[in-house]
């Protein structure tokens, strides 16, 4: 028994899916903390409100707050361009071991 589950964590690569899974945590976490403690703060004063957290933009009795959504939004364009980048290293990798 114990054999046969080697065999499937082999077979389905479980381990290298569980290392990806921990790094692509950890890195979300990277990212969120530099578009929060760096990035946000840099582009704090051009917003109306100051504070990136709460920026609102007021049209009439409705208030939208894009604050927090420009900080998540930044978080995923980072994200994403990083794992695009990534991605794509080891794509070119591939196609050259193939050749």
């Amino acid at each position: 028994m114990l054999k046969e589950f080697i065999e499937f964590l082999k077979e389905f690569k479980v381990i290298s899916l569980a290392v990806a899974f921990v790094l692509g945590a950890a890195s979300t976490n990277l990212v969120s903390a530099f578009v929060k403690d760096i990035f946000m703060p840099i582009i704090s004063p051009l917003l109306s409100s100051g504070s990136w957290q709460t920026a609102t933009l007021n049209l009439g009795p409705i208030a939208i707050a894009y604050g927090a959504f420009l900080a998540e939004f930044l978080n995923f364009i980072i994200l994403a361009t990083v794992i695009f980048i990534v991605v794509k290293k080891i794509m070119k990798t591939e196609d050259a071991e193939k050749k």
